[in-house]
């Protein structure tokens, strides 16, 4: 399914072509419109993949003024690139991959189908390597392929059509990766040409929309549209620019006007929960609840999900690891939150089930947490009059139709995007620009959940090699020997991956990571202040996370955890 993003009023879209007046001649449908745009942009965009090829070939060891030709060749490169990257995302993927793949190796699941990293993410990683002179043939090879690749996209064209809804749908999403991706220095974290990007990428929107906007009309497409430019070329310094601002003043009000709705992108609606995994059985949501914190689903009769997921710790158990049944020893790793946990296409740390039917089946079944015998479950639960002859699906699908009600979506955070500018102190304001800007935050952590869901389809849980020691003191770091996604998933480049939690609550849900090893968020802070356990001085070859210091301040962390202290909901227990 190509759109996971759902919104009230979605049928507006398809009115576009035909509503408003035009001022002067244009396209006679907005399909047209977006195509004859791709043919006059795609010869500049290949134009600059040949400058940055002369840049590359003409690389000199020692030589730092052709260092920084290519990096600005490759700079005006990625700009380009968002001029067109709406049209090549939605309509051919496999060419845009090419050009703007992560500097990362990619797992096509289940297929165990390796996508190795390519494209302008790799040319950037390898012209920021201290070591980028060794690289000029690997360069060299690279930029090759975007060239060949840019001259060819014309030919894409053949026999090519679009519907006004793909036309709309198309923009619609390059306005989410706006918001959630470009802004936030997503695919160019080194180069922070990022609000750069965004800019081109609006106006690129605003070129093709223009000509069905009626334009003296304000607070309109246009009127947004334009906005969002002159804040995004007036502010093009990466590390301070307004990210807040440009969302609550520009982005949301446009993207609320495309769809003629009251609702967006931070909207708690905006995700439907329908897409993620099912069983496919309704859930009786009170059901669930009491089935929550019933001990008869246990083994021994004394253990419940609320034993180790207490709604008062805002559904976390405050341990570094729980104790298995018995009591005897330690459970593996740190329980997880279950905030949010619905918006998720795996579960567990390593991602090991998909749906939370099945999390609920396989911790019934797990010898270290319920140990529980089917048969004897259930014979004890149609002895008590509240559950009749239920069965074990009915119970997996009740619990399951229970934890997709923890969605509070309530924080301070939410109140400010929803209107009230008075719901974030300006210390928490500024630690949310950090968190999306130079703290990289959210390069893992999208918006709106802040966790591993990959924008703008949100159709894919990431998994990332952080790196995570094993102990507290970064200093004298120790390696972690948990193996995470590749005891379940046995390829190398899932060694120490683990899933991307949510960050909501998360300053309320001490101790963190997988292995509960960090006390408090002024360690995790400073963990990937650092750079991960690479940047601490471990060796992980497959760590996916930047070993780039991000060189915050004292000032700036303290505002970083203010903000995350702003994405507390209110009260989850009342669910």
């Amino acid at each position: 399914m190509r759109w996971r993003v759902t919104f009230p009023g979605i049928c507006a879209l398809l009115l576009i072509a035909v509503i408003l007046t035009s001022q002067g001649e244009r396209p006679a449908s907005l399909s047209d419109g977006v195509v004859a745009y791709f043919k006059r942009q795609q010869p500049v965009f290949a134009e600059k993949t040949l400058i940055l090829r002369q840049r590359i070939e003409q690389l000199q060891p020692g030589d730092s003024t052709s260092l920084i030709a290519a990096k600005q060749a490759l700079r005006e490169c990625r700009i380009s690139y968002k001029s067109i990257a709406f049209f090549l995302e939605y309509f051919f993927a496999s060419e845009a991959y090419v050009f703007n793949a992560p500097a990362k190796y990619e797992i096509e699941e289940p297929y165990i189908e390796y996508e190795e990293p390519v494209g302008l993410q790799q040319i950037e990683a390898l012209l920021y390597d201290p070591q980028v002179y060794q690289h000029r043939q690997e360069l060299a090879a690279e930029v090759t392929v975007l060239v060949q690749t840019a001259e060819d996209l014309n030919a894409l064209l053949y026999q090519f059509s679009a519907t006004e809804p793909q036309a709309m749908e198309s923009i619609q999403q390059e306005l989410i990766r706006i918001m959630a991706l470009y802004i936030t220095g997503y695919d160019a974290p080194l180069l922070k040409s990022g609000i750069a990007e965004a800019a081109a990428a609006m106006k690129a929107i605003d070129t093709i929309l223009t000509p069905y906007q009626d334009l003296d009309k304000k607070d309109s497409v246009t009127y947004y549209l334009q906005q969002g430019i002159r804040m995004l070329a007036t502010q093009r310094d990466f590390d301070s620019f307004d990210r807040l601002s440009f969302l609550v003043n520009t982005a949301l009000p446009l993207q609320r006007l495309l769809l003629n709705s009251s609702h967006d992108l931070f909207s708690p609606s905006a995700l439907k929960k329908d897409v993620f995994p099912h069983n496919g059985i309704a859930g009786d949501t009170a059901l669930g609840r009491r089935l929550f914190f019933e001990t008869a689903l246990s083994g021994n009769a004394t253990r419940s999900c609320a034993t180790c997921h207490q709604p008062a710790r805002y559904f976390t158990d405050g341990l570094v690891r729980n104790k298995s049944l018995t009591g005897n020893e330690d459970l593996p790793r740190h329980t997880p939150g279950l905030l949010y946990a619905s918006y998720q296409y795996s579960q567990f740390w390593d991602g090991r089930v998909q749906s939370l039917e099945e999390q609920v089946k396989a911790v019934m079944h797990s010898p270290q947490e319920m140990n529980a015998n089917d048969d004897t479950v259930l014979h004890r639960l149609h002895n008590m009059p509240a559950y009749g002859g239920i069965s074990l699906p009915q119970v997996q699908a009740a619990l399951a139709a229970y934890l997709c009600t923890l969605t509070p979506f309530n924080s301070p955070f939410d109140q400010y995007m929803a209107g009230n500018k008075q719901a974030l102190t300006d210390e928490q304001r500024e630690g949310g620009n950090l968190f999306m800007g130079k703290g990289q935050c959210a390069t893992c952590h999208f918006a709106p959940l802040f966790n591993g869901l990959i924008p703008p389809l949100y159709n894919r849980t990431e998994f990332e090699v952080l790196g995570t020691p094993a102990n507290d003191d970064l200093a004298h770091p120790l390696q972690d020997r948990d193996s995470g996604r590749l005891s379940f998933f046995p390829i190398d480049f899932y060694k120490g991956a683990f899933k991307t939690p949510t960050v909501r609550n998360a300053a309320v849900t001490a101790p963190y990571m997988h292995n509960g090893a960090f006390r408090n968020m002024e360690q995790v802070i400073d963990f990937y202040n650092k750079g991960g356990g690479n940047g601490m001085g471990l060796s992980v070859s497959n760590q996916t996370l930047s070993a780039v210091p991000l060189q915050l301040t004292p000032k700036e962390k303290k505002a970083l955890i203010a903000f995350i202290e702003a994405l507390t909901d209110k009260d989850p227990a009342a669910h």
